[in-house]
């Protein structure tokens, strides 16, 4: 995982008021909860004393009570009170949890994984969706590293194969291009797949003309991607970090084409569920591939129409080499 960035790691929904929830994401056991102002606290699910999962005590107004020993912890993670000492006696400093910024925005929770600094970048978000679009949201757990779930993704010439059935049909096998645009760290790309006509080969991204239309493809480091479906659909997916082999994807169905709420609900589940059974092709596959994270140098032979999995190969080492750099 790339340190010093946002990532979402729920949804606003799935932490309800006075109530403990309790995830394994980043490869670490994570405790979450709201204190009296609805604020998410986000800390490791562990107590420094002895090791207890603070998950399974209870909340005592701003605080979270180990269930071993009764230790309070504040929104911070400083311990606020040892019952064995006393209600008088100051807790030791050493009793800390770590604790995590958090930010809810979007219905989605994120913290920051990564080093305390003075000033945060922003969210990572399409502030495009927020234009007067209905919305329906979709959770789907896959055993895969999410690095190999995005590069599924920016994959422009997968669909024929593993999609025959759905948007792959057509039998577009030749991938032109793609052209694909890089700036600070996000990506766009455009699609320009065609029928193999027995006589000509794919072009590359330089001997296309300029796109006369919007991106098909968007993604942000580190972790959120979009399908530009048309000006009034989209979709966005969240490829959230469980550990290093396994990601839940948080996807939500964008529209605006639609007005009447029971036909625009019809509607929304309608392509949820197309969306599934194309998820599923995808993750049918993505689950096979060895090894498990891809990187710059893992042994694969790659071609010209991977393009946007070599520059988000390219951007990705970059980024952890920045934050893993003292």
């Amino acid at each position: 995982m790339i340190h010093n960035q946002w990532y979402v790691i729920l949804r606003s929904r799935e932490v309800k008021q006075k109530k403990i929830v309790s995830i394994l994401r980043m490869g670490e056991r994570l405790v979450l909860w709201r204190d009296s102002q609805g604020t998410v606290v986000c800390q490791a699910d562990h107590c420094p004393h002895r090791g207890a999962a603070l998950s399974v005590g209870c909340l005592k107004g701003n605080t979270i009570q180990c269930p071993f020993h009764g230790f309070e912890y504040d929104q911070t993670g400083d311990c606020t009170y040892v019952p064995a000492n006393g209600r008088a006696a100051l807790p030791p400093k050493a009793l800390h949890v770590e604790t995590y910024l958090t930010r809810e925005a979007h219905g989605y929770i994120y913290i920051w994984w990564g080093d305390p600094r003075p000033d945060y970048p922003p969210l990572p978000w399409f502030e495009e969706m927020d234009e007067g679009f209905s919305t329906s949201d979709y959770q789907a757990n896959w055993n895969a590293n999410y690095s190999r779930v995005i590069e599924n993704q920016l994959d422009v010439f997968h669909l024929p194969f593993v999609h025959a059935t759905t948007i792959g049909r057509g039998e577009k096998t030749i991938a032109d291009g793609p052209i694909t645009v890089v700036d600070n760290e996000s990506m766009e790309i455009w699609v320009c797949n065609r029928k193999d006509d027995g006589k000509t080969t794919a072009r590359r991204a330089s001997e296309l003309p300029a796109p006369n239309r919007p991106f098909f493809l968007k993604f942000k480091f580190p972790h959120l991607w979009m399908n530009r479906i048309s000006d009034d659909l989209r979709i966005t997916v969240f490829f959230t970090p469980v550990d290093e082999d396994h990601c839940v994807l948080y996807l939500r169905y964008y529209q605006r084409f639609i007005k009447v709420p029971l036909l625009r609900n019809f509607v929304a589940n309608l392509i949820n569920w197309f969306s599934i059974i194309i998820l599923n092709q995808d993750k049918r596959v993505v689950t096979t591939q060895l090894p498990k994270a891809s990187g710059l140098h893992i042994g694969e032979i790659l071609i010209p129409a991977d393009k946007p999995i070599i520059e988000y190969r390219s951007i990705r080492e970059s980024l952890l080499e920045k934050s893993t750099r003292k």
